[in-house]
């Protein structure tokens, strides 16, 4: 059995070392069923022996909802009207990315056994938590589309293409992190923590609680609020979700002006958009490439 084992391990390296980043794509897109049915088994194992189910991804962002609801608006008061749909409009966004990453950070390590004796584009690990974050993303629309329902708030329809781009971006942007998260802590097992310390505060970084220049500072304009926004792909992605759902770029509130988002064109938002689709995608490539490369020692480290 030690010999059959070592000889599987052995076969697996070889295959791993000759892959080329042309040939991992391929072999993922030609392992599509694999990465579904790995998707459904994260999705019946999460709620394995529950009541409930599927219920709890509906209950769960409601009842965060609630709660950031009522602390910013009667508690710690921000100014922006229907703030509900401000604050939901965001946490979807951000909730499928956080999930993501915090979960795929172990995919690799949390399967050791499947790794080390099957042969199979290792990728589809971070994949499948990717997979299963976007089905909460899915369940926590409908929990915004039934508030929004609930407090008749229309979102704005003329704008609601732009959420085509902006999911795309975040998809890419998000599996990119992912695979090279979920590779580097096979090596470096601090990565899954540190990854906790990190979400916790890029979340204050995007205008999710507060309104666009709700974080100005002395000394700051609106200008160097914005290009600190570009930086950040969640950012962006976060703004443009809160434009077509929220819809409003300023309001006001007992007089005063609030610039709860940028207020330019939807041209603008597709061009920030686009930036941010071509450096996910570098981002993704070289994701790959890592991953590919450090995969030939997983055995060795699990």
């Amino acid at each position: 059995m030690v010999v059959r084992t070592s000889s599987t391990r052995d076969q697996i390296r070889v295959v791993s070392a000759k892959k080329g980043l042309k040939a991992t794509v391929a072999e993922i897109y030609s392992r599509r069923e694999l990465l579904v049915f790995m998707v459904k088994k994260e999705l019946s194992t999460k709620y394995r022996n529950s009541t409930m189910g599927f219920a709890w991804s509906m209950l769960n962002p409601a009842f965060m909802l609630a709660v950031w609801y009522f602390v910013f608006s009667y508690v710690m008061r921000n100014g922006i009207p229907d703030f509900v749909v401000y604050l939901m409009g965001g946490l979807v966004a951000w909730n499928f990315f956080a999930v993501s990453l915090q979960s795929a950070s172990s995919a690799v390590i949390e399967n050791a056994g499947l790794v080390n004796k099957v042969s199979f584009p290792r990728e589809i690990l971070a994949l499948a938590k990717v997979g299963q974050a976007m089905v909460f993303f899915v369940l926590q629309l409908i929990v915004l589309a039934l508030t929004m329902l609930i407090i008749q708030f229309t979102p704005n329809f003329s704008q609601l293409y732009l959420l085509v781009p902006a999911m795309i971006d975040m998809i890419v942007f998000t599996s990119a992190l992912c695979i090279l998260a979920s590779a580097l802590n096979v090596f470096y097992r601090d990565i899954q923590h540190f990854l906790e310390v990190l979400l916790f505060g890029w979340f204050f970084g995007a205008p999710i609680v507060y309104s666009f220049t709700g974080n100005l500072v002395s000394g700051l304009s609106r200008y160097h609020v914005l290009i600190f926004y570009l930086s950040d792909p969640m950012a962006v992605i976060v703004m443009t979700f809160d434009r077509v759902l929220y819809g409003k770029a300023n309001v006001i509130n007992n007089g005063t002006v609030v610039h709860v988002l940028p207020n330019y064109s939807t041209d603008w938002f597709l061009a920030v958009l686009g930036a941010v689709f071509l450096g996910s995608m570098l981002l993704l490539l070289i994701a790959l490439k890592v991953f590919s490369k450090l995969e030939v020692n997983f055995a060795e480290e699990l």
